[in-house]
C-alpha cells in the first residue's frame, strides 16, 4: 500500500486522535479488533519495531486482557540487532538495508519465530528528520506473518517524525486486522 492521503491520516483517511502520549486513539481501537479477533482464535501475536519504537507493543498491551493475546515485542532500532534478535539475514540487509520490503518480512517472521506467536507483525522505516541512504522520509514497510504466509506493505507517510511513527502504527495494526480478517476461522 502507499498512502500519500498525509498527516495523522490512516488507510481509511481517517484522522487520529492520540491520548497520553502513547497510541491514537484509532491504534487503540484497532489494537482491540486485533485482540478480539485474536482471542477468537486462539492465536496470539507478537511485534518487531524499529522506527516506532515500542509504539505499536504499546498499543496491543493498552487493552485490557492483553497478555492472552499478546506475547511481546522486539525493538530492534540499531540494524545488527535485526541480525542477532530477529534473525534477518546480514547479506540480505547489507544488500537491501534496513529499510527495505525483505526486511520487514524477515523481521515479521523471525519474531514470529523467537517469540512463539501465531503472527510476527512489523515496522522498519525512516521517520526522518533526514533521509536514511537513498530512501526519503516516510518511506516505511510493515509487514505480517502468519500461519498462511507472510505479507506486507510498502508506505509513503507524510508529517514529522512523530506523525510518521504514529501512522505507522495504525497501518501495522490495519495490516494484521486484514489478515486476521482473511483467516477461515474467525466466525
Amino acid at each position: 500500500m502507499v498512502s500519500e492521503s498525509g498527516v495523522g491520516t490512516n488507510r481509511a483517511g481517517t484522522s487520529e486522535a492520540w491520548t497520553s502520549g502513547t497510541c491514537p486513539a484509532s491504534a487503540e481501537d484497532l489494537a482491540g479488533r486485533c485482540h478480539e479477533l485474536l482471542r477468537r482464535q486462539h492465536a496470539t501475536a507478537a511485534t518487531a519495531e524499529s522506527l516506532t519504537g515500542g509504539l505499536l507493543g504499546a498499543a496491543f498491551t493498552h487493552q485490557a486482557g492483553s497478555s492472552a493475546t499478546y506475547r511481546g515485542g522486539v525493538v530492534s532500532y540499531a540494524v545488527d540487532l535485526k541480525t542477532s534478535l530477529l534473525g534477518v539475514d546480514a547479506d540480505q540487509l547489507a544488500e537491501h538495508g534496513p529499510v527495505h520490503p525483505s526486511t520487514a518480512r524477515a523481521m515479521a517472521e523471525g519474531v514470529r519465530d523467537r517469540l512463539g506467536a501465531t503472527y510476527g507483525l512489523s515496522t522498519t522505516g525512516v521517520a526522518g528528520p533526514e533521509p536514511h541512504g537513498d530512501q526519503p522520509v516516510g518511506t516505511v514497510d510493515v509487514a505480517c506473518a502468519g500461519p498462511a504466509g507472510t505479507r506486507g506493505e510498502r508506505l509513503r507517510l507524510r508529517g514529522d517524525r512523530e506523525q510518521i511513527r504514529r501512522s505507522t502504527v495504525t497501518a501495522a495494526l490495519e495490516l494484521l486486522l486484514d489478515v486476521l480478517r482473511a483467516t477461515p476461522h474467525n466466525s
